[in-house]
C-alpha cells in the first residue's frame, strides 16, 4: 500500500541525517517566505504610488502570498536536495503546502468578488468551509495514494444524460472548470472595474459603462472557454440562443428595454451619480445607475429602484444637468398696515448669511398678490448644492423672519372678519312668516 510505503521510508529516514536536513529546510523555507511577505507588504505600504496589480497584490493579497512563496520555496528546494539524498518528508510538505496556497488564494478571490465591502454572508462562509474541506481531502488522498484509485473509479462511472452518457470525471472536471474560470472573469472584472473608477478624466457614465461591459465580456468569455473545456459542443448553444431570443420576444421586453435604457442612460450621458433629479413623484440624489435599474436616494435617506425604462421615456427635471443652482421660496403674508419699502429690503437681507444660500444670484422679494388678510410675500434664494435638501436652509431663514415678527419690525396679517346683526330687520321678518299650524 502506498500508505504503508510513505511510513516505512519516513520511518527509515529518522535514523538518517536526512530527516534532519529536510526537516531544517522546511523550517527555513516558511521562515524566508513569511519574511519575504512581510517585507514585500510593508514596502508597498512606504510606497503607496503603486496602481494597478502591484496595488491590488500587495494591498489585499498579504494573506495569500505567504504560502505562495512557501510552496514556491519548497518546491524548490525539494528539487535541488532529490538529487543527494531522499526528500520523503518534503513529499509531504509540498502538497500541504499547495492545498493552504490553493485555500488562501480562493478564498481572497471570492471575498474581493462577492465581499469587497467587508462583509462575509453565511452562504460564502459555509462555501469557503466546504471548499476547503474538499481541498483537504484531496491531499490526504494524495499522500495516502488513493486518489489515482478515485479518479479511476469517477472515470469507469458514466452517467445519463439524453442519449449520451458522460462520466463522472468528465462531470466534475467541467463544474471546476466552470466555477474556476467564472471566478477569476469575477475577479478581474472587479479588479478592472476599480482601476476604471480611480480614474479621474474619465467621465463617471463612461467608467460605469465599461465595467459593466468588461465583466459581461469577461463571464461570457470564460463560460465559453470552460464549456469547450469540459468537452461540450458549441453548436448546441445556438439552440439555446434562439430559445432566448423567443423568451425575450414574448415574455422579457420590459426586462431587456430596461438594459438597453440603461445603456442609453450610460452612454449619451444624460444622467450621472450625484445629480438631484425628480421623475414623477420620486425626488432624490442618483446613487448608483445600474444596467436595469437607477438608485434615487432622498434626502430623507430611503432609497427608490426606478426602471431605467422610466428614465427614458419619462419626462426627467435634472436640476444639475445644466446648472447646478436652484432657487428656494418661502411665503409669508404682512398687514395691509406694513410699508413694503420699508418690509420688501427688510426681508431680502435674511437669507444673506445663512449657510449655503448664494451670493450671487442675489436673493429678492416679490409681491405675489394683494390677500384677503394682507400682502402676500415670497423671500426667493439660490442655493449651489440641491442634492442636500433645502428644508435646512429655508428653516434657518423663516427663523430670521420669526426674529422680526418677534421685535416687532414686521407684522403679520391675521384675518378680519366684520360681523353685523341687524336685530330690527330678523324681527320684521319673523314678524312677517306665517304660522304653519293656522295656516293648515
Amino acid at each position: 500500500m502506498p500508505l504503508q510505503q510513505l511510513l516505512a521510508d519516513l520511518l527509515g529516514d529518522i535514523h538518517q541525517p536526512a530527516i534532519l536536513w529536510q526537516a531544517l529546510a522546511i523550517v527555513l523555507c516558511v521562515a524566508v517566505g513569511w519574511g519575504l511577505a512581510r517585507l514585500m507588504h510593508r514596502s508597498w505600504l512606504h510606497n503607496r504610488e503603486h496602481t494597478g496589480l502591484i496595488g491590488l497584490g500587495m494591498g489585499s493579497f498579504s494573506r495569500v502570498l505567504p504560502p505562495l512563496l512557501i510552496f514556491g520555496l519548497l518546491v524548490t528546494t525539494r528539487a535541488v536536495m532529490a538529487r543527494y539524498q531522499s526528500v520523503h518528508l518534503l513529499d509531504v510538505a509540498v502538497p500541504l503546502s499547495s492545498s493552504l496556497a490553493v485555500i488562501r488564494t480562493v478564498f481572497y478571490l471570492l471575498r474581493r468578488v462577492f465581499a469587497r465591502r467587508g462583509q462575509l454572508g453565511e452562504a460564502l462562509q459555509t462555501f469557503e468551509k466546504i471548499f476547503a474541506l474538499v481541498v483537504w481531502l484531496g491531499v490526504a488522498l494524495h499522500i495516502t495514494g488513493v486518489l489515482p484509485d478515485v479518479i479511476r473509479i469517477f472515470d469507469n462511472t458514466f452517467l445519463p444524460v439524453g442519449k449520451h452518457k458522460i462520466s463522472l470525471a468528465d462531470l466534475v472536471e467541467g463544474i471546476v472548470s466552470i466555477v474556476v474560470l467564472m471566478m477569476l472573469a469575477m475577479w478581474a472584472g472587479a479588479a478592472l472595474e476599480e482601476r476604471l473608477m480611480k480614474v479621474e478624466r474619465m467621465h463617471s457614465s463612461l467608467k460605469v459603462v465599461l465595467a459593466r461591459m468588461s465583466r459581461a465580456v469577461l463571464i461570457l468569455v470564460a463560460v465559453l472557454f470552460s464549456l469547450s473545456l469540459a468537452g461540450l459542443d458549441l453548436t448546441v448553444l445556438s439552440v439555446f440562443g434562439g430559445a432566448l431570443g423567443v423568451g425575450l420576444g414574448l415574455g422579457m421586453q420590459r426586462i431587456a428595454s430596461n438594459y438597453v435604457s440603461g445603456f442609453i442612460i450610460l452612454l449619451e450621458r444624460s444622467l450621472t451619480i450625484g445629480d438631484p433629479i425628480t421623475i414623477d413623484k420620486y425626488s432624490g440624489k442618483v446613487a448608483r445607475i445600474n444596467t436595469r435599474y437607477t438608485v434615487l436616494r432622498s434626502t430623507d435617506g430611503t432609497q427608490t429602484l426606478l426602471p431605467n425604462e422610466m428614465l427614458i421615456t419619462g419626462v426627467v427635471l435634472n436640476q444639475s444637468s445644466t446648472n447646478r443652482n436652484v432657487r428656494a421660496v418661502t411665503k409669508l403674508t404682512v398687514s395691509y398696515d406694513s410699508d413694503l419699502s420699508v418690509v420688501m429690503p427688510l426681508l431680502e437681507a435674511q437669507p444673506k448669511g445663512v449657510p449655503r444660500v448664494l451670493e450671487a444670484p442675489a436673493p429678492n422679494v416679490l409681491l405675489n398678490a394683494f390677500a384677503a388678510d394682507g400682502y402676500e410675500l415670497e423671500v426667493g434664494f439660490w442655493l449651489g448644492d440641491p442634492e442636500n435638501g433645502q428644508g435646512g436652509p429655508i428653516s434657518d431663514v423663516n427663523k430670521k423672519i420669526y426674529a422680526l415678527v418677534e421685535s416687532g419690525q414686521i407684522k403679520l396679517g391675521h384675518p378680519s372678519i366684520d360681523t353685523r346683526l341687524l336685530d330690527a330687520h330678523i324681527t320684521s321678518v319673523v314678524a312677517r312668516t306665517p304660522n304653519m299650524g293656522e295656516s293648515q
